[in-house]
């Protein structure tokens, strides 16, 4: 582990002048908003009880902002290890255009808000998954298992995996095996994900102290862990297709991904590290890239069924 001090909170600006809109609003982490904004409204569509245009948009702002909170939440707590790794230093903090303190109040009134905001909107059940998903994502994963175990990546998976749930929450008022499905997906391919950016960026949690599988095991064994999860990932994922929100589509949509998936986990598996040193992780950047385009596909699939139904072509039935 790193002699960092979790401890240490280093109030600082520079002399770059007063922060902006784009400051406040890189702080949301926008690019990671954007999929949680996603995946919950493709729960919410893919849901079996209609929700009004209006409540829909509503609802998925504020989840949106939930969403965007926990990431400002998640900087200022790692506003120590952001100064340190090559690929945070310019987020707002490190780069001295917002302080930790404004980070910190400004992350807890936007969870707040969303969250309260989100209960009026829809129902209580929504609420409370995405102020759980806010603690989850801030205090488990953020605070204790990030610094403190290798499978961190593994667990704290769970917090990006609740949009949908708190989508299909929106429309039904609760939880159901698809939503559950949905939650699955994501989980499991969170690991293989973020384990093929940690092998070509392994220096970065190396300096910074987090204990990434890549540092604490080494390269191997990440290449290893990438294709037991991504073999335990493909039947969860064409497993969706056999419920009611799933069909043709998604089926052979499922069935295309998950062996490209497959075949890129098993090249990244037999890979020897001098040969992705010397092509620069080639592989594993293509690996990354894909994963991304993996999990879009598998919910526009589940979009596109649900757009068929009413012309008797989605689903099974």
């Amino acid at each position: 582990m790193s002699d960092i001090s979790t401890n240490t909170r280093v109030e600082s600006r520079s002399d770059t002048g007063e922060a902006g809109f784009g400051d406040y609003f890189a702080l949301l982490k926008p690019r990671v908003m954007s999929l949680v904004v996603f995946t919950a409204l493709v729960g919410l569509l893919a849901a079996p009880v209609p929700v009004h245009p209006l409540l829909a948009f509503a609802a998925i702002l504020f989840v949106a902002i939930g969403g965007g909170a926990s990431g400002a939440l998640n900087m200022w707590y790692d506003a120590d290890i952001d100064r340190i790794m090559r690929r945070t230093q310019s987020r707002p903090i490190p780069a001295g255009k917002i302080s930790e303190s404004e980070t910190f109040a400004f992350g807890m009134f936007l969870s707040v808000f969303a969250v309260i905001m989100l209960a009026l909107a829809s129902n209580l059940v929504a609420a409370g998954l995405l102020a759980f998903t806010i603690f989850f994502y801030v205090v488990v994963y953020t605070m204790w298992l990030k610094r403190w175990t290798p499978q961190n990546i593994v667990i704290g998976g769970a917090a990006g995996a609740f949009p949908p749930m708190i989508g299909w929450a929106v429309a039904t008022g609760g939880v159901s095996i698809e939503s559950v499905l949905m939650f699955t997906l994501i989980f499991m391919w969170t690991p293989p994900h973020f384990w093929a950016l940690a092998l070509f960026m392994k220096s970065d949690y190396r300096d910074a102290g987090v204990p990434m599988l890549t540092v604490t095991h080494g390269r191997k064994t990440t290449r290893a862990h990438i294709i037991v999860y991504t073999i335990l990932l493909a039947p969860i994922a064409v497993g969706t297709g056999f419920t009611s929100i799933g069909g043709p589509v998604y089926m052979a949509t499922a069935l295309v991904l998950n062996v490209i998936f497959l075949k890129g986990a098993w090249d990244i598996w037999r890979r020897e590290e001098t040969a992705a040193e010397a092509d620069e992780y080639k592989t594993e950047k293509r690996f990354f890239a894909f994963s991304i385009f993996y999990l879009f596909a598998h919910f526009v699939a589940i979009l596109v069924e649900k757009g068929l139904a009413p012309y008797g072509l989605g689903g099974w039935t």
